[in-house]
């Protein structure tokens, strides 16, 4: 099941970091960015957070499963969403720890012949 439209909604008003905060729709379901750096994924209406030491500290007891086929664990925060503080500190603070995105590669340039 994909994704729907106010389940990530919900999950950008709950956050509510404004300009911070990105999506981007990949293949019915949503990569969730903050800074430009990925920090979850929204899959099946759930949200899924990149490992990490801040949920491990902030919130060491969120279960734990596969956001699609073949991908490792990763904490689930759903029951995070109604509480728009600590989902908001837990996505700041995964942002901080991860790298910062790899400079995009140059289109090739077309030879006009």
């Amino acid at each position: 099941m994909a994704t729907t439209h106010d389940f990530i909604e919900y999950v950008e008003e709950q956050v509510s970091l404004g300009d911070r905060f990105a999506k981007k729709k990949m293949f019915g379901e949503y990569a969730i960015y903050v800074d430009g750096k990925v920090v979850a994924f929204a899959c099946d209406n759930s949200l899924y957070i990149k490992p990490s030491a801040a949920a491990a500290t902030l919130s060491p007891k969120l279960p734990e499963r596969p956001p699609y086929p073949g991908a490792k664990d990763y904490p689930v925060a759903d029951e995070l969403l109604d509480d728009s503080d600590v989902i908001r500190q837990l996505v700041l603070d995964t942002a901080v720890l991860m790298p910062a995105p790899k400079p995009k590669k140059p289109a090739p340039r077309k030879s006009s012949k």
